[in-house]
């Protein structure tokens, strides 16, 4: 792992806050993502299973966790399950944990080799009522390859049929919402190396450089810093920042062009989420910093917006109504056109310039799993990112702050990140 290490406790804490939930005699298992290949013997990096790491902070292959807070037997009531190394792996591939080094990261007493799996689960199987399965259940995910998880809900099923089933991921995501504080400090690990990057970044930009380059100096300040990039990242210069993924990066940033920097930092598998938008020569021009502030306005009132009880659904109407405002006063929008009756939300006029969601929430994943059906909660961390995209005009501004809702008010995580026009304009100068 390039992190530093992370305090064992909360993983065990958050193994227990799982207990609670789990029915009498139930038993939950939790397994690793595959490694994906590429082309030929080709493979990308591992991408640590979300769950998984939440109880365990393990980031290795083919590892399980079996949980079965009612055995008979208390030393089977954590089990985790890793593969076993050899010196044939370590001299192809290097470290892997050993049962020692299991114990101390985790805090799980019993630690066994994966080709013991299949022994202890089917004794556990045997006292077990209630089996909980985990699987893929973010609502917006498109499920085309099937994963580890997915091949051993079928294989187990099809062995144990007159068990009762149940979704770990239910669970999962009633959890994983409330972040607790010590998730809180390695979120706010991640936005700090987002800020230096940002900064790094800001002070490089200039008429000529290409959005790769911008991309490269993200990498080099995330990852000197023992970090990488939270998604792939997004530099749109001019009109490709109308383009909402824009991830191609390659063009260059032309004097006069807006820059949307959607770019944000990984740090010990949480994540942070981070959107600016910067003049490439340094200034704003009237109209620009005319969209610039409105959006802002948008984003201030949003995060104060962000209170407990409120639903998702009517933050993000506030949001568009709020928009739609600024749409006017900039002159995209007839005041009637706020007044429209529609039966498709999408087809509402204030969409022609804001398309997309005012926020999500995010932790262990940057689009995180949650009931956002539900009311905010204090724990709760959500993205705010209002836009206005005026693809006519040849550019875009869309803003984004991470912020922790408490039961106090909000917390704006990344309040030290310069985001006024005068205080971006004052930073790029700044230049190197």
């Amino acid at each position: 792992m390039r992190h530093a290490p992370i305090d064992p406790q909360l993983f065990v804490e958050n193994r227990a806050r799982l207990r609670q939930l789990l029915l009498p005699g139930a038993l939950a298992v939790v397994n690793a993502n595959d490694i994906p290949p590429t082309n030929a013997d080709g493979s990308l990096r591992l991408i640590p299973n979300s769950d998984l790491f939440y109880l365990t902070g393990v980031e290795q292959e083919e590892s399980i966790l079996l949980l079965f807070p009612d055995a008979e037997d208390e030393r089977q009531r954590e089990i985790l399950f890793l593969r076993e190394t050899s010196p044939l792996i370590a001299i192809w591939e290097g470290h892997k944990l050993s049962k020692d080094a299991a114990r101390a990261a985790t805090g799980i007493g019993n630690i066994q080799w994966v080709s013991e799996f299949p022994k202890f689960f089917h004794r556990l199987m045997c006292e077990s009522t209630h089996v909980y399965l985990n699987s893929n259940e973010h609502k917006r995910a498109e499920i085309t390859v099937e994963t580890r998880d997915a091949r051993f809900v079928k294989s187990v099923q099809a062995q144990y049929p007159l068990h009762q089933y149940h979704r770990l991921a239910r669970l999962l995501h009633r959890l994983r919402i409330v972040k607790s504080e010590a998730e809180m400090g390695l979120l706010r690990e991640a936005c700090a190396i987002t800020r230096a990057g940002f900064d790094r970044v800001a002070r490089f930009v200039k008429p000529g450089v290409n959005e790769c380059e911008v991309e490269a100096e993200f990498a080099h300040e995330f990852i000197r810093r023992r970090g990488g990039f939270a998604y792939t990242p997004i530099i749109a210069s001019g009109a490709n920042a109308c383009v909402l993924h824009y991830i191609e990066n390659s063009r260059p940033c032309a004097d006069g062009d807006l820059l949307l920097l959607d770019v944000a930092a990984n740090y010990a598998n949480y994540n942070a989420d981070l959107t600016r938008t910067i003049p490439v020569n340094g200034r704003f021009n009237r109209r620009q910093k005319q969209v610039y502030d409105a959006v802002l306005r948008v984003l201030r009132a949003s995060i104060k917006g962000l209170t407990p009880g409120k639903t998702c659904r009517q933050w993000q109407e506030e949001a568009e109504e709020a928009v739609g405002r600024e749409c006017v006063d900039l002159g995209l929008l007839k005041p009637r056109d706020l007044k429209v009756k529609v039966d498709d939300p999408m087809r509402k006029p204030v969409k022609k310039f804001f398309m997309h969601g005012n926020g999500h929430p995010i932790g262990l994943d940057v689009h995180d799993v949650g009931f956002t059906t539900e009311c905010f909660a204090p724990g709760w961390v959500m993205t705010v990112e209002p836009a206005i995209y005026l693809p006519a005009e040849g550019f875009a501004v869309r803003l984004e702050n991470d912020v922790l809702i408490t039961a106090d008010g909000v917390v704006d995580l990344m309040a030290d990140i310069p985001i006024e026009a005068d205080d971006i304009e004052a930073l790029m100068a700044r230049r190197k």
